[in-house]
C-alpha cells in the first residue's frame, strides 16, 4: 500500500564508475539466466556476492527450476516481476512466491532448500542477489520470510516515480527487512519517461543500479536497458540522482561493506577455506541444514 513520502534531497550525486553487462549462464536444474554480479567484483561491491537476472516466456529455460541445495554463510534475496516459485527448505519453511513478491532467506549455518516453478508456459522474470553475513552471524540459525507484492512499502513522488522499498529506507519509507550490520537498501523503480530520482546514500556503502527496462542516466552517462552501474564511492556525494531518458524501471542496491575475508566454494560462502572444508564435511555428513 501506498506510504507517506518525506521528500529528501540529494546536494551531491554519485556518479558511474563502470558498467557491467551480465554473463549467459545456467544454473540449478538448466535454468537460464544473466549473472550481472560476478565473483570478480564481490570485494568492489561487498556486501553483495552475487546478482543474477532471470527472464524468458520459453518454458524450456526455467521449467526445470532449482531442485534441491544447500547454502551457508550468506543470505538469498529473491525478487520475483513476474511467475510463480515454489519454495521449500529444510527448515520446514514453504512459500509461494508470486509477481511482485520477495523471499528472502538467511542460510545462516545451512539450509537445504528447492525453488521450482510453478507454471508451465508464460512469462518468468526476476532477480536473486545475494548479501553476505558478518562472521559473527554465519553460523547463526536460518530465517525465512515471504512477502507478497501487497506487504512490500510502496510509495509515488510527485513526478509519478513509483518505489518498492524491499530493504532499507527511502524517503522515510522504511522497507520490509532491514538489517544492522550490512544495512542493506534494495529498491525497485519505476520511472516514467523525464522523470527523475533521488535517493540519499550514506558514505563509504557500496551501491549500484541495474536496468532492466528502458535507459536512464547518471551524471550525464547512459546507462542502457540490461546494464549494471557501479557508482563511484565519491566522498562528497550524499546519494545518487538517476534520469529517465526513457520509461524505465531499474533496481537500486546499496550497502555497508563488512571489510571481511571472502572464500566461496558453490554455495558455501565463509570466511577461511578451514570454513568451508567443514562446510563440506557438513553436506556429506548431513549435518548441513539439520533442524535444531
Amino acid at each position: 500500500m501506498p506510504h507517506a513520502v518525506n521528500l529528501h534531497t540529494v546536494n551531491v550525486s554519485r556518479t558511474v564508475e563502470r558498467l557491467v553487462t551480465g554473463q549467459a549462464t545456467s544454473d540449478g536444474a538448466g535454468v537460464k539466466l544473466s549473472r550481472i554480479l560476478t565473483q570478480d567484483l564481490q570485494h568492489r561491491l561487498d556486501p553483495f556476492l552475487m546478482l543474477d537476472a532471470f527472464g524468458s516466456d520459453k518454458p524450456d529455460d526455467y521449467i526445470a527450476g532449482f531442485p534441491d541445495h544447500p547454502h551457508r554463510g550468506f543470505e538469498t534475496v529473491t525478487y520475483m516481476i513476474a511467475g510463480r516459485m515454489l519454495h521449500r527448505d529444510s527448515a520446514g519453511n514453504e512459500g509461494l512466491l508470486q509477481n511482485g513478491g520477495v523471499q528472502w532467506m538467511t542460510a545462516g549455518q545451512g539450509v537445504i532448500h528447492s525453488e521450482i516453478p510453478q507454471q508451465d508456459q508464460g512469462v518468468m522474470e526476476g532477480f536473486q542477489l545475494w548479501l553476505n553475513l558478518h562472521s559473527s552471524e554465519k553460523m547463526q540459525a536460518p530465517w525465512y520470510r515471504d512477502f507478497q507484492n501487497a506487504q512490500l512499502p510502496q510509495f509515488q513522488t510527485p513526478q509519478g516515480v513509483d518505489v518498492t522499498v524491499i530493504a532499507g529506507d527511502s524517503h522515510g519509507v522504511k522497507g520490509a527487512v532491514s538489517r544492522d550490520i550490512t544495512q542493506p537498501v534494495f529498491l525497485d523503480v519505476h520511472m516514467p519517461q523525464g522523470s527523475r530520482f533521488e535517493q540519499t546514500l550514506l558514505p563509504g556503502h557500496n551501491a549500484f543500479i541495474y536496468v532492466y527496462r528502458g535507459e536512464v542516466g547518471i551524471g550525464g552517462q547512459a546507462v542502457r536497458m540490461q546494464r549494471m552501474a557501479i557508482l563511484k564511492n565519491t566522498p562528497q556525494a550524499d546519494g545518487v540522482v538517476i534520469e529517465a531518458s526513457t520509461d524505465a524501471k531499474l533496481i537500486l542496491v546499496a550497502g555497508q561493506p563488512l571489510k571481511e575475508p571472502i572464500v566461496q566454494y558453490g554455495p558455501f560462502v565463509m570466511n577461511s577455506k578451514e570454513e568451508i572444508y567443514q562446510a563440506l564435511a557438513d553436506f556429506r555428513d548431513g549435518r548441513l541444514g539439520e533442524k535444531a
